[in-house]
């Protein structure tokens, strides 16, 4: 056996140990989405996307660069996670198009008052009655557009270009404004709010473990989570349009 075959057959050796030792970080991830997502959404299919996911990120992890494998394999098996759901994207249009204008509606209202907009208050602009409001937040919090993950998702995969060291300065720039631009927002978020977003997408806490910390209920915590995901929307709206802006531009570039 050559020097080279030696060290083909020795990787492949550690990738298929760190696949059975971070096995459990698949199921623990597919859980933590799968709480949020429709029944339309199959809990294997999740598992089955974050497994090739871990498997990618076993291939191509290195460990000089600093970063430990579970940070490295959470981004890949989440990412592929997400793509999974995007390729049969089951929300109607019509929760789109209502997120939309709740994100819009709040933006309009907290730029008039200088305060943080109230559910009342942007059921009213919509014309929807309180409990209508709260079904458009139950319904929005299952939209993928709004998941944090999304908002964060061109920042991992600019993280990961940084692995390969392939990052170009200026998008490492825009990558590390927007990054700083969502932390001042959700630090802004209101109370309740941003405990909510910092139970679940940090101490990854499932929605009955938030509703006992916050003594509410399960369908409280949707309605809670829902609107904090709304208000960074509306909050972020510049960076978002800016960034959506880039993408198409760059799409363009790539088709000439």
């Amino acid at each position: 056996m050559t020097e080279s075959e030696a060290r083909r057959d020795a990787s492949r050796t550690d990738a298929t140990a760190l696949v059975q030792t971070h096995g459990p970080l698949v199921k623990r991830i597919a859980l933590h989405l799968f709480s949020r997502l429709p029944a339309s959404v199959q809990l294997d299919d999740l598992m089955q996307a974050g497994m090739i996911g871990l498997l990618e990120a076993a291939r191509h992890y290195d460990d000089t660069q600093g970063a430990s494998f579970e940070t490295f394999a959470g981004i890949r098996i989440r990412g592929a996670m997400i793509d999974e759901l995007r390729r049969y994207d089951w929300t109607p249009r019509s929760v789109y198009r209502k997120a939309r204008e709740v994100a819009e509606a709040i933006r309009i209202i907290e730029a008039n008052t200088g305060r943080d907009a109230r559910d009342a208050e942007v059921a009213a602009h919509l014309n929807l009655s309180i409990d209508e409001y709260h079904e458009v937040l139950r319904d929005s919090l299952a939209c993928r557009v709004l998941s944090i993950e999304e908002l964060l998702e061109s920042g991992d995969s600019a993280w990961q270009r940084c692995m390969t060291g392939t990052t170009e300065p200026l998008e490492g720039l825009a990558r590390d404004g927007f990054l700083g631009a969502l932390g001042d927002a959700i630090a802004s978020l209101p109370d309740r709010e941003r405990l909510t977003i910092t139970l679940y997408y940090e101490e990854e806490k499932n929605l009955r473990e938030i509703g006992a910390v916050l003594g509410v209920s399960e369908s409280r915590v949707c309605q809670v989570q829902g609107q904090a995901l709304l208000r960074l929307r509306a909050r972020l709206a510049d960076w978002l349009d800016t960034r959506q802006n880039r993408s198409i531009c760059s799409g363009r570039e790539r088709g000439r």
